[in-house]
């Protein structure tokens, strides 16, 4: 026996180990932790995104709590009597004056607040850019279908979070922002008149907005996210994690780091994003509240603009005709309400897309890893398409900028983003497809023939040829190792036992879908193995 096991019986030892021995023995986190502790995490350089995430996160947080020791959230007016002279003397709210103090009187104060406000921006973004990542690659198939809907649900409370934290200041811009936000919920049916009151307190402005929307933004969209957080990594450590294709690797097993070395590298990770945040914070000015003023009701801010992430929303607004009609005696405001409907439909599509691709692909298997996007011709075209249809809505919120820097008339700008909405994503679409099948049947060929070698060779009957290299066995394995569906057959399940005209209507919905994912012109075959010996037996001829 040796002296630490003599010491675990005989109770010797510093008290922090008889407290550890204690504590284990009743709640076993030592060996939970052991357990967790021999995973291994694949590296690669896109799996970073993730991880800005969580530390931008942690950066909002920190700075969040000391902008909150300085904030007054309250509509409550004043007169400003601060360090900027040019507003000094003018009735302003108690939420401006204390933003107002935090940026020109309090040390550091316009440091952390241009930090939280870049930090949110990085949030999002990082988000938003790691969503793709998972998208392109399919790491939101079986077993992570619920990890995709927590990632879906932290870029929707970013971006309200974002928004809320927006108007705080009370300002001039942000109070632009928050007229259009009202028109846009007044134009819901039946309820938007509702919840305007309820939001804003009584009729716009109102006069606890700030109030409640500090609750929103300081309190409840946090926490949820936090929850949200926890169970995102807690499920990353109960999977398998994703990793990409290469030699030795399969969904059976995990190539890459031990914990200990992914952690430590994380750690120094989290500095430097942290350090990037901080260092745009203090190089480039952000919402200079002092510019815009206070808000007031008969001023709108020329030029006024919201955060990035909520560019899509303006932009169809802005380009949507002002259309209006009359239903059942109520005015319906189409100008506000379809572009809220495609907006929250572009969205709902995105969050619901592993269940329809689950759904078409009948994938009732554990997948842990990732396809290469030219594997996946429609998945890649329908990202593409999302994406272009994403950034031409901010484009329109960005009209009257353009027209003016490009000396241009709003209207041509407005009429070209109208056509571009409905003409640049089906491009982005079979530019994207048609890329992801060359790329596939430029790889068929390089399994089939190898690869280029640059040398020119004259054959005995005056034929020049290129001469070509066969592949190794890695690069092989990288080409040949992703599977390959093949679409449903009309009538393989959609007849039995009669069903009714729904199951019918569901079944030929799922073998279209199929046949559009997974038909002909969907994909390249994969080289057989009886393709490869022929060629190789020729070459050897």
């Amino acid at each position: 026996m040796d002296d630490q096991s003599q010491k675990a019986e005989t109770g010797e030892g510093g008290g922090g180990d008889r407290i550890a021995r204690w504590a284990d023995g009743r709640l076993g986190p030592y060996g939970l932790i052991r357990a967790k502790a021999r995973k291994v995490f694949p590296d690669h350089w896109s799996f970073l995104l993730g991880e800005i995430c969580l530390y931008s996160f942690i950066v909002i947080i920190v700075t969040g709590i000391y902008l909150t020791l300085y904030f007054h959230p309250s509509m409550k007016e004043v007169q400003y009597n601060g360090s900027y002279m040019p507003l000094r003397g003018q009735t302003v709210s108690e939420a401006f004056n204390s933003t107002m103090h935090l940026s020109f009187d309090v040390r550091g104060g316009l440091l952390i607040r241009q930090a939280h406000h870049w930090a949110a921006l990085v949030f999002v973004g990082s988000v938003l850019v790691h969503m793709l990542r998972v998208f392109f690659t399919g790491a939101f198939r079986k077993p992570r279908e619920f990890q995709w809907l927590f990632g879906f649900l932290l870029l929707v409370l970013g971006m309200f979070g974002g928004l809320t934290g927006y108007d705080l200041p009370d300002d001039l811009l942000s109070g632009t922002g928050l007229a259009v936000v009202n028109g846009t919920i007044l134009s819901i049916p039946i309820v938007g008149t509702y919840f305007s009151t309820f939001l804003f307190g009584g009729e716009f402005p109102g006069s606890e907005l700030v109030a409640r929307f500090n609750t929103i933004h300081v309190l409840i969209i946090p926490a949820i996210m936090v929850g949200l957080l926890v169970v995102h990594l807690i499920l990353l450590l109960h999977h398998k994690h994703t990793q990409y294709p290469g030699p030795g690797r399969s969904n059976k097993n995990a190539v890459g780091l031990p914990l200990k070395v992914r952690a430590t590298k994380s750690a120094g990770f989290f500095f430097l994003v942290a350090g990037v945040i901080f260092a745009i914070a203090a190089l480039a000015q952000i919402n200079p509240i002092w510019l815009y003023g206070p808000y007031r009701v008969d001023q709108v801010s020329a030029g006024s603009q919201p955060d990035w992430y909520m560019g899509m929303a303006d932009g169809l607004m802005r380009v949507m005709p002002g259309w209006e009609i009359v239903f059942w005696g109520h005015t319906l405001a189409l100008d506000n309400l379809i572009p809220l409907v495609a907006g929250v439909g572009l969205f709902l599509v995105m969050g619901a897309y592993p269940f329809i691709e689950s759904w078409v692909t009948r994938g009732d298997r554990e997948q842990h890893l990732l396809d290469r996007p030219r594997n996946r011709p429609v998945r890649t075209a329908l990202g593409a398409a999302w994406i272009i249809f994403y950034l031409v809505s901010l484009i329109g919120a960005a009209n009257d900028i353009i027209a003016t820097r490009f000396h241009l008339s709003v209207e041509s700008v407005t009429w070209t983003v109208r056509v571009g909405l409905f003409v640049a994503p089906v491009a982005a679409y079979a530019v994207a497809k048609r890329c992801a099948l060359g790329l596939q049947r430029r790889d068929r060929d390089k399994v089939l023939h190898g690869r280029e070698t640059g040398v020119i060779k004259r054959l005995p009957h005056g034929e020049f040829v290129e001469v070509h290299a066969p592949l190794s066995q890695a690069e092989l394995h990288l080409l040949t190792q992703h599977e390959q569906y093949t679409p449903i057959a009309p009538g393989s399940n959609g007849n039995a036992e009669s069903p009714g005209a729904g199951a019918r209507l569901s079944w030929l919905l799922r073998v279209r879908f199929s046949r559009a994912f997974y038909g002909e012109g969907s994909q390249i075959p994969k080289p057989t193995t009886q393709e490869y010996q022929e060629i190789a037996n020729e070459h050897l001829r």
